[in-house]
């Protein structure tokens, strides 16, 4: 796992940009606008905050030494992941895939038909 697996991952779903609003370092994904995935491009491991639903942040960070709160984010909602090989590259994906969902559905319904149309 590297970051420019990651990144390709992630520009590859609907509606997903990438930037550094905060530093040259922490490199940010949004989906229409809204952050789903913040990774530190010069952190010693691969490390990335996720957004995630309270219920199972708890659940992944019980199961995972490698699954932790949020840094620097909401700790109810955000976990911050590190890459260690503790769980599979289906599991980091699924974490991905679940933080991008928690976006969406919390999007206007404008916005999630505008997501829709896109191709």
């Amino acid at each position: 796992m590297d970051a420019e697996m990651i990144r390709a991952y992630c520009l590859q779903k609907k509606g997903v940009t990438e930037s550094f609003p905060f530093d040259e370092s922490t490199l940010v994904f949004k989906v229409m606008d809204k952050i789903f995935l913040l990774m530190d491009l010069y952190a010693p491991q691969i490390s990335v905050n996720l957004k995630c639903d309270p219920d199972r942040a708890v659940e992944l960070r019980e199961r995972y030494d490698s699954v932790r709160p949020g840094y620097h984010m909401n700790k109810k909602l955000w976990n911050t992941v590190t890459c260690t090989g503790e769980f599979s590259d289906a599991e980091f994906w699924a974490m991905i895939d679940h933080s991008y969902d928690e976006v969406v559905k919390k999007l206007t319904r404008k916005t999630r038909a505008e997501l829709a149309e896109m191709t």
